[in-house]
This record gives structure tokens, C-alpha cells and sequence, in this order.
């Protein structure tokens, strides 16, 4: 039996639900259409006939024809980039004029750049080190504050001064001009009214319209906000208005695919931890106009998913119904292992990867891997074929799979989708294809795998991350769509378990840390799900131990869930047995663990915070070079 994934170039694609046939022949999208008919005054609250779908919520909407009304708030050199702190003109909304702020930046003295609008997630501010970092590679950048935060080295808004901004406190030595929604409510994290829903579309006092509608919902004040980033992007001298992308992560994420799905100005679109699974919702008005499957839909410029593969916003079960849903064939995906929410440079640099390739014609960006699944095989272990483009040298190809995913239709674990193990299967060349085996345990349970293939730059790139931490990067990740299986169907296909539950957790020898990740790779500090699936599940009263060889007296944490334990090294340079019980784990307010039934992740590393309040550190500032470990187990209760 063998499960293949549709061609990685040519998708399956549903036909439009909104328009006729006709009007998309060539590259025409939702713009086009938009801006066929005169614009209407979008700004006037509707008592009634809200809009029911996308094409009704953008018709007649024309986000280039008003004054951008630009405010420079402060602007500075930076390392030969004009960076600028500025306000542009979103819109009038009942009769009150929205201002967004961003951060813009560009080499100076340059001129026809192609132009990148980047949205910050929830919880970020619109900051200068991507703008910087960007302005660098031959960029001129818009890092957009939609929910008011700021962060630049003489320019810095931070909650409480959004606050400031909000209570209109211009005598406070602290107060700081910011995005002004003005009679509406497109802030977040927080709001500026504690009620406001990003995933409401109810009437209320800071919504445009006074019955229920898609207008109401922040994704469309959002999106209408990049949108009109845009518009000011095309408007600068140092622009080439037909080169200008898209990029942004969580939220952001989300926001840019309703930003390149309604504006044919976005030749190329990078969203990463978002924009693929917002698909359920109460309302039908909300699920037709606001989810991201009706957006996804019209998506027709290049586009390239960063999916980590534990992530709780993007869910990786998503991601294959979201190609399909596209209308590009151009298309790649980057899969992190283990991941959630973050990202290490070999996967965060798709982004610049994709830019290059499309906005400056640089580059050359690999195929996605074809890749075929057999389940019936001669010894029931299911295999995996792999054959990636070799138009660039393969560094690697590696492949991960799960038994924790979930395809049975249900609501969404978030537990299980945060802490899936990801199995490392060795793959073998075999011609123009890599093979890899998928030893079960278990048959019970679904499968997931995919692969990634790895390559090199052909010049290492510098970039700033999610999170704006700067990153250097020399190679790049092209993953596979994954393969969801069924635990029925892997027992139809005559699959057998192979693996055994074991009390050995690891050896700490050959590829294990592609069992383990760490979002700052440079630290010694590893964390993995494995005691999470049954094959490592811990019996009830056993003893977490290992032996750690440190060159120096110190401290370490080792952490379980959002519980930690302190561990003294006499640091002999000889190897030390350490033994924890699940009282020996204590959270920040020194409460112990009653048992190991929790398990999730398990991390070794020199320090943590455990969040409170109050917030308490546990391990301490490593001294020496890095610790070595062996032996990770569960020790059986005595008999």
C-alpha cells in the first residue's frame, strides 16, 4: 500500500466559490476586482446587510486613493541605514482618522529597492532590527505597529506608554506618539478595550458597524492597514513599487496572507507560525469573510510557509489542505522538528531565501521534495521515499515522524499539539532517492512524517528572527508536505510495532540531538518531547536519572513542563549520578510534582526562569566548558 502526496509543483486546487471563472483569467485577483468599481465610503457605520464574503468585504475598497497624511516622528542613521519612526494615514472610520506607526528604514542613498512590509506577531513591537538587517541585504523595509508597540534604540513604545498614548498624558516624560485607531480598536496584547475580539465580529462601541460583520473583526483593520503599508511603500523614491513582498509571523503571519490574497501588489508572501488554520468560528459570516481558508483561496503570488512542527497557531494537520487551497503553483514549505512558535536560522531564512528569488531575481530556491509513504511492506515497517531537487548540492535529508498527531476530526489538543515527539529516521541513498524506515510502537496511534532537505547558501545571510534576535545563516531547509495516516489504516496495511517501551530514555551518542532542539543552538542547553510517548512513558514510582560530567563546580536546571530541579555538580571531571524524584520538580511557587502522569518535556540546561508570579531562576551562570551527559533512564521503584 502506498500513500503519495499530490505533485509538490502542481496541487490539487478547488475551483473559486465567489467569482466567475472569467474574471480570474491571467493574474488577476481580488484587487483587480476591487478596484473595478468606484470606492464606496468604506468608513460609515452599516446598520444593515453587513458583508457575507471576502469579495463583498474588499468590494469597492481602493487603498491607494487617499492622502497617506506621513508623520516622520524621529529618524537616525544606523550603520548607513535611514531608519524613520512614522505615522501614516490608515482611513476615516466613523468620522475619526486611524494612524498606523511603523518603523522604516532603507539604505542610504539608495534607490529602485524593492520594498518588504513586515507585521510583528500579538505580543512584538514593529522594530528597527529587521529593518536594519534588511536595509543591509538591499531592502527598504515597513515594520508596521498595529498594536501600537515600538522598539528602536531613541524611539521606544512600550505597553504603558501605548497606555500613555491611550490616556493622552502628553506631559508625562515618558509619553510617546503611537498607531491611533482612532474611533475603532485594531490594538492587541492588550486592547485598548478589554472586550475587543480578534475572533468576534459583534457590534460594539470601538467596531465600525452596529450589527454583527465581518468590518468589525481587527483582521480586516489589520489587513487594511498593511494594505495601505503598501501603498506608502510604492509612494517612496527609493522604491520599485512593482517589487514589493509581504512577511510577518503569529498574527502577522495570519495578516499577511489576507494582505497578499486582496492586493496584487505582493509579488511574494512569507507567513510563518500562522495564516493556514484560523478555519472554525460560531459565525458563518466570520468563517465566510475572515478564516484564512477563504483568503488562502486567493492567494496567486509565490508564497512559502514556515510551519514549525509543533506549532499551536499554525497546525501542521493544516498544512496540506492550505496547498491545496492556493492558486499558485509556487510554493515551498520549511518544517522545524519539535518546534513551537520559534525557529532556529536554517528555517527563519526561507524568508529572505524567498525575497531574494522573486523581488531581486537572486538565487535559485529547490523544488519541494516528492516523497512517497509505503505502509505495506514485507517486514510491516512502513518506509519513507525521498527524492529531492539536486539542481543545488543536498547537504542532508532527514526525516521526522510523529505518533501523536491527531486526524480524527476532533478539536485540537493544544498539549498534544505542543508536545509531540518527532522520531529522527536516518535515511539511506538509493540512486535519485533517499529511503528512510519508520519503526512503530505501536499501531494504535497515527503516523505523520515528512522530510526535510537540506542545503547551502551560496553566501551566508544575516537576518533578524521572529523575535528580531539577529541570526546568521549558511544553510536552508525545503520540507516535504507531510503524510497523515490513521491508526486504522496503518493496521489495514498490515503494519507491526517494532519498538518496544523502554525505561532507557538516551545514550547521549551518534545524531540524538535530532531527537532534542533548542532555540539558541550556540548554548549547550537541549530539551525533548520523548518522554511524552509511550514508548518512554515513566512508570509509576521510578526515578528520572542520568550522569552529567562537568569540568567545574555548578549549577544546572533540569526542567520538566513548567516545573524545575536545581542540581549541585561538584564538577570533578568525573561522571556524577544525579537522581530526581517528582518531588524534587517545583514550580515557581515551590510547589512539588505528585507524579511523572504529566510528562510533556524534559529540558537540560544551565538556567531557566519559572514563570509566576514570581518568577523564580533555578540553576545558575555556567562556568567551564559544556557539561557531558549519559545514561538518561527511568530507574524502576525498588523492589
Amino acid at each position: 500500500m502506498v500513500l503519495k502526496t499530490s505533485p509538490p509543483d502542481m496541487p490539487s486546487r478547488p475551483a473559486t466559490r465567489f467569482f466567475p471563472t472569467a474574471l480570474f483569467c491571467g493574474a488577476a485577483t481580488l484587487s483587480n476586482l476591487m478596484t473595478q468599481e468606484p470606492a464606496r465610503s468604506y468608513g460609515d457605520p452599516l446598520t444593515g446587510n453587513a458583508p457575507q464574503t471576502v469579495e463583498e468585504l474588499w468590494k469597492g475598497i481602493d487603498v491607494q486613493a487617499e492622502p497617506l497624511d506621513v508623520e516622520v516622528l524621529h529618524e537616525r542613521e544606523i550603520d548607513g541605514v535611514v531608519v524613520k519612526v512614522l505615522r501614516y494615514r490608515v482611513g476615516v472610520f466613523k468620522g475619526q482618522k486611524a494612524m498606523m506607526a511603523a518603523v522604516y528604514g532603507y539604505p542610504k542613498g539608495a534607490s529602485k529597492l524593492p520594498g518588504l512590509v513586515q507585521i510583528h506577531g500579538g505580543g512584538q513591537f514593529a522594530q528597527s532590527e529587521s529593518v536594519v538587517t534588511n536595509a543591509q541585504r538591499g531592502y527598504a523595509t515597513l515594520s508596521i505597529a498595529w498594536a501600537g508597540r515600538i522598539a528602536t534604540p531613541d524611539y521606544h513604545v512600550n505597553p504603558d506608554r501605548v497606555k500613555l498614548f491611550w490616556d493622552g498624558k502628553t506631559q508625562d516624560p515618558n509619553y510617546k506618539i503611537t498607531t491611533d485607531w482612532g474611533a475603532v480598536d485594531g490594538y492587541h496584547s492588550p486592547s485598548r478595550n478589554a472586550a475587543n475580539d480578534f475572533n468576534g465580529l459583534k457590534p460594539a462601541a470601538w467596531t465600525l458597524d452596529t450589527v454583527e460583520s465581518p468590518r468589525n473583526s481587527p483582521w480586516f483593520l489589520c489587513t487594511f492597514a498593511a494594505r495601505r503599508g503598501l501603498t506608502f511603500l510604492a509612494q517612496q523614491p527609493e522604491v520599485d513599487a512593482s517589487r514589493l513582498g509581504v512577511y510577518g509571523h503569529s498574527m502577522g503571519g495570519k495578516i499577511s496572507v489576507l494582505t497578499a490574497a486582496t492586493d496584487d501588489r505582493v509579488k511574494a508572501v512569507v507567513p510563518s507560525c500562522g495564516g493556514i488554520s484560523n478555519r472554525h468560528n460560531d459565525s458563518p459570516a466570520y468563517r465566510a469573510a475572515v478564516s484564512d481558508d477563504q483568503y488562502l483561496k486567493l492567494i496567486s503570488c509565490p508564497i512559502f510557509f514556515i510551519s514549525p512542527s509543533n506549532d499551536f497557531h499554525g497546525l501542521l494537520n493544516d498544512l496540506p489542505a492550505a496547498v491545496k487551497e492556493i492558486r499558485t503553483p509556487d510554493w515551498r514549505l520549511s518544517i522545524s522538528p519539535h518546534h513551537n512558535h520559534q525557529d532556529t536560522a536554517e528555517y527563519e531564512v526561507a524568508t529572505h531565501v524567498w525575497m531574494d528569488h522573486y523581488l531581486k531575481g537572486e538565487g535559485s530556491v529547490p523544488r519541494t521534495p516528492k516523497t512517497s509513504l509505503t505502509l505495506q511492506t514485507s517486514d510491516g515497517v512502513p518506509t519513507l521515499a525521498i527524492e529531492p531537487d539536486t539542481s543545488k548540492p543536498v547537504q542532508a535529508v532527514e526525516v521526522f515522524y510523529s505518533r501523536e498527531g491527531q486526524v480524527d476530526g476532533k478539536k485540537d489538543d493544544p498539549n498534544n499539539t505542543k508536545s509531540r515527539f518527532w522520531y529522527h529516521a536516518p535515511a539511506t541513498r538509493d540512486g535519485a532517492f533517499w529511503k528512510a524506515r519508520l519503526p512503530l510502537c505501536g499501531v494504535d496511534k497515527p503516523l505523520w512524517v515528512y522530510a526535510n532537505v537540506v542545503y547551502q547558501l551560496d553566501k551566508p545571510v544575516k537576518g533578524a528572527g521572529y523575535y528580531y534576535r539577529i541570526y546568521t545563516a549558511d544553510r536552508f531547509v525545503v520540507s516535504s508536505l507531510p503524510h497523515l495516516v490513521t491508526g486504522t489504516e496503518l493496521q489495514a496495511a498490515g503494519a507491526k510495532s517494532t519498538r518496544e517501551p523502554s525505561l532507557f530514555i538516551e545514550s547521549f551518542e551518534g545524531d540524538w540531538e535530532k531527537q532534542w532542539f533548542a532555540y539558541k543552538p550556540e548554548e549547550w542547553g537541549r530539551s525533548t518531547h520523548k518522554i511524552y510517548t509511550e514508548e518512554w512513558r515513566a512508570p509509576s514510582g521510578a526515578r528520572l536519572e542520568l550522569e552529567v560530567l562537568a569540568e567545574q563546580p555548578n549549577k544546572m536546571a533540569i526542567g520538566l513542563n513548567t516545573s524545575a530541579a536545581e542540581v549541585v555538580l561538584q564538577g570533578t571531571g568525573t561522571w556524577e549520578k544525579v537522581s530526581l524524584a517528582p518531588a524534587d520538580f517545583r514550580n515557581a511557587a515551590g510547589e512539588s510534582l505528585k507524579d511523572w502522569s504529566a510528562n510533556r518535556e524534559l529540558r537540560l540546561g544551565a538556567k531557566e526562569t519559572l514563570t509566576g508570579p514570581p518568577n523564580k531562576e533555578v540553576g545558575g551562570n555556567w562556568q567551564g566548558p559544556p557539561p557531558r551527559f549519559r545514561n538518561l533512564r527511568w530507574a524502576p521503584p525498588a523492589s
